[in-house]
């Protein structure tokens, strides 16, 4: 039998809120705040404003996207909009508030953050994804709710809607926002990122908040030279003209391929989705792969300057593959840039994210952030599985340690029962075995290939995110502690950490036994219809975990709402939840089209007699059918 999308869910949005009952927004509760000057902000002190809340957690790919993306809107709107970051955090590491704080600076968040350890604010709200916003208009009811990414021209239109309705009824009030800078620490560095050693061994290290490239001695702290201005942007050019975002990952290219190509240097220029190529003799800087543009549809094969790039988070040359292996943080794959053919081509990974091991193209992957070739082998880490994998010479992908979204810790011994938590880089030991930046254990593990077991090195090392070998000596890139470190002193034995597991316990979501409906919310933005001219316009795919949790009512389907059957003996699981609908211009003669896609992971709790309706907000405000 076929489930038709409930009407309600598929209209255009209406600001005036004539047509549904208004939901209240609720106050916010959490540990503290940032970016206030130490003062608290209530939902009465933004009355007569359009809030925005972003719901975050700085670890997520996704939600770093969102900051990016509202910056242009924070701009155009400043004095009537105010966003606030509500950071609900995944990982244990993200709770700590130190951290938070660091991230708060490192990103670059220019709006308030409310600390939300608890995820009690999440709740209040009834969030089920990162990221997820939240539109209040200036009367403080909800009006609009986003989950996931490239939601901004949607924003964009509501809220000047939002003005003209509350301009005209007198419920706009006008001024500056509750943001306060705060002071910020001067070092060399600042949260670099990943460190190569070149030829003359010297290092280069990305210094990503101060978006540029650095040369230091090989004592590491000694700086040759800085490439970059330091401002944010993306401008070839000389050493002191040219601009970067964030860069990242680093790898050198073999010398008979940069005397070809003209420049020694690959760079991960991260927020701008690009490739940089760099001349280590001039210091010149070149765009070598990627249009600025981030990928969310279309080619990934082709001429490296057609191919839209998201978030590369690093680089690596690899022999086998006869190129450098690009790590896709933004869409969970790897691709594959050949500088001289000028191509780049999709490597590995699907776009699902996830742990799956297989052929390359079949494999999941997860944030990848850090590789790290050693021979045949590319050996590689995925942040947010909290996992250490390796391809093989065949394209074959293995995982050595690490059990999937859910699972993270900090345990050593074999590797089948060791756990990492959000690692970011890594570095092959002259040993053949493989140093870990176990980046929110804050500490350095060690994998053995030949044996499978995983001790620790290192810890009370400030967010390690990245490492090279010197002199036989590891060399670490201390992110937050804003320097490299040597932690491991020649003849250090490594040492073992019973540690503890730790599992994400987001609030789960109540579904009862049996029959229930899942519907995914979305409207499309005023002005915009869904768009059916070349089939069905909205696509939803339904899987669980474990399996058999769904007894009916799983797969793919072209409406937005479906029939499932919750299988009797099961106390909990995980709905795993595609959706994307298509919408374009209503009316135009050339219109232009968007594709909003989300995923979800929603953990519920399956109890007698629970709840027979589970809503997912993709954008829109939820209206059960009545």
């Amino acid at each position: 039998m076929e489930h038709r999308t409930p009407p309600l869910v598929l209209t255009q949005h209406v600001t005036t809120a004539k047509r549904r009952a208004r939901v209240r927004a609720p106050e916010f509760v959490g540990r503290g705040w940032l970016n206030t000057g130490g003062k608290a902000i209530t939902l009465a002190d933004l009355r007569g404003r359009i809030t925005l809340l972003d719901f975050w957690t700085f670890c997520c790919i996704n939600c770093l996207h969102v900051l990016d993306e509202l910056r242009p809107l924070e701009a155009e709107f400043p004095d009537v909009l105010v966003t606030i970051g509500v950071h609900s955090p995944k990982f244990v590491h993200e709770a700590d508030p130190d951290a938070l704080s660091a991230a708060v600076e490192r990103y670059e968040v220019h709006h308030p953050v409310l600390d939300d350890p608890n995820l009690t604010t999440w709740q209040n709200y009834a969030v089920k994804a990162w990221p997820t916003l939240v539109l209040i208009d200036p009367e403080g009811y909800v009006v609009h709710v986003a989950a996931g990414e490239g939601h901004v021209e949607a924003l964009r239109r509501i809220i000047a809607a939002l003005i003209d309705e509350h301009t005209a009824k007198g419920t706009l009030r006008r001024g500056d926002g509750p943001y306060v800078p705060p002071r910020q620490q001067e070092t060399e560095l600042r949260f670099p990122a990943k460190v190569v050693v070149t030829p003359q061994e010297t290092l280069l290290v990305t210094d990503s908040a101060h978006h540029s490239v650095v040369e230091l001695a090989a004592d590491g702290e000694t700086v040759l030279r800085r490439i970059g201005t330091g401002e944010r942007g993306r401008r070839d050019g000389g050493p002191k003209e040219t601009t970067f975002s964030e860069p990242a990952g680093i790898t050198l290219l073999p010398r008979e391929i940069a005397a070809e190509v003209g420049y020694d240097a690959v760079v991960a220029d991260t927020v701008n989705h690009l490739l940089r190529g760099i001349d280590l003799i001039t210091g010149n800087v070149t765009t070598i792969a990627g249009t600025g543009e981030q990928w969310r549809m279309g080619d990934v094969d082709g001429p490296a300057d057609k191919i839209d790039l998201t978030s590369p988070w690093d680089v690596a040359w690899w022999a086998p593959a006869n190129g450098v292996v690009v790590a896709m943080a933004g869409n969970h794959t790897l691709s594959l840039f050949d500088p001289l053919a000028g191509t780049i081509t999709r490597f590995a990974g699907t776009t699902v994210e996830g742990l799956k091991d297989g052929t390359a193209l079949e494999a999941f992957f997860a944030q990848t952030s850090g590789l790290a070739a050693d021979g045949d082998k590319l050996w590689l880490v995925d942040s947010e599985t909290s996992a250490l994998r390796w391809i093989d010479s065949d394209r074959q992908v293995h995982t050595a340690v690490g059990e999937g979204l859910f699972d993270f810790g900090h345990r050593d011994g074999a590797a089948d029962q060791a756990l990492l938590q959000h690692p970011l880089g890594l570095a092959v030991l002259p040993d053949g075995s493989i140093a870990i930046a176990d980046t929110y254990n804050s500490a350095i593990r060690r994998y053995e290939p030949e044996t499978g077991e995983v001790s620790t090195l290192a810890t009370d090392v400030a967010e390690p995110s990245g490492a090279a070998i010197v002199d036989g000596e590891l060399v670490v890139v201390a992110s937050a502690a804003h320097r490299l470190e040597r932690p491991v002193p020649p003849g250090v034995s490594a040492k073992i950490v019973a540690g503890d597991a730790h599992q994400v316990r987001r609030p789960p979501s109540e579904l009862g036994v049996g029959e229930v409906e899942l519907a995914v919310v979305f409207t499309p933005p005023p002005g915009q219809k869904l768009d059916d001219r070349y089939g069905p316009s909205t696509r939803l795919e339904i899987t669980s975990s474990p399996s058999g949790l769904i007894a009916a009512g799983a797969g793919e389907s072209t409406d937005l709402a479906r029939k499932l059957t919750i299988a009797e003996g099961f106390a909990e699981g995980v709905l795993h939840v595609v959706a994307q609908a298509a919408s374009c211009d209503d009316g135009a003669e050339h219109p232009v089209c968007r594709l909003t896609r989300q995923d979800w992971g929603v953990p519920i709790r399956v109890t007698s007699g629970g709840p027979a309706r589970l809503a997912l907000v993709m954008g829109g405000v939820d209206e059960p059918a009545k």
